[in-house]
Order: C-alpha cells, then sequence, then structure tokens
C-alpha cells in the first residue's frame, strides 16, 4: 500500500476515505483537464488569432479616428496656406493651388479611407512579424 499525502491525515473512518478519494478524483480531473486544454495547439491558435483580430480592429479604429482629427487639420491648414499664398503667387500658380485644395476637401472622406485601410494593413503585418 502507499502512504497517504504528508500534509493530509489517514482516515478516521470509511467515509472519510470515501471522501479524501473523492477529493483526489476531482483534483486529478482538473489537473487532466487543464493539460488537455494546454495542449490544443489548434484551439489556442483560434484563442489567440481571435485576440490579435480584436486588437486590430480596437487599434484599427483609433487609428482611423486620428485619421480623421489629423486630416480635418491638414485641410484646415491647406486652406489657410492657400489663401495666404494667394497674394504672392502668379495667378497659374494660385489656380492651381486652389484646384488642389478643393479637390483634397471634395475628396477628404476617400483620402481618410485610403489612409485607414493602410493603417490597419499596416498594424496587421506587424502584429504578424511580431
Amino acid at each position: 500500500m502507499t502512504q497517504p499525502p504528508h500534509d493530509e491525515p489517514t482516515a478516521a473512518n470509511p467515509a472519510e476515505l470515501r471522501e479524501q478519494v473523492e477529493r483526489t478524483r476531482a483534483e486529478l480531473g482538473e489537473t487532466v483537464e487543464a493539460l488537455a486544454a494546454k495542449t490544443d495547439v489548434k484551439a489556442r491558435a483560434r484563442q489567440k488569432g481571435a485576440e490579435v483580430k480584436e486588437q486590430v480592429a480596437v487599434k484599427g479604429g483609433q487609428l482611423k479616428e486620428q485619421a480623421t482629427l489629423r486630416a480635418g487639420d491638414l485641410t484646415a491648414r491647406a486652406a489657410d496656406v492657400a489663401h495666404q499664398a494667394q497674394g504672392l503667387l502668379p495667378e497659374p500658380v494660385r489656380d492651381r493651388t486652389a484646384q488642389g485644395a478643393r479637390l483634397a476637401q471634395d475628396n477628404h472622406k476617400v483620402l481618410l479611407a485610403v489612409a485607414g485601410a493602410a493603417v490597419v494593413v499596416w498594424v496587421a503585418c506587424r502584429r504578424m512579424k511580431g
């Protein structure tokens, strides 16, 4: 027969012995489940993939918001520079500058979408490397 563990006293009666056996079985079952979960590589990979996907989505949203704010700032700055340059530049250059500023203002949503997509792809690539 084996000796009882040093931290647990010997059972005084059959009922206590049954309780000790049931407790040991439960602990052993939990240990086996934990080990099985650690060895399930596919499940762990899926879980990690879902976590990375969530992080990329969150970061992409944050970066899109920042890009939107910066695009607004840049549009305002471009308008200011174009306004200031009107008096300093020859007529053809002023016309071209105004045309570029209007084009940027008219297509700011497209520019933001492209910038946001580029940022999401960049973040995803960085996550895959790391």
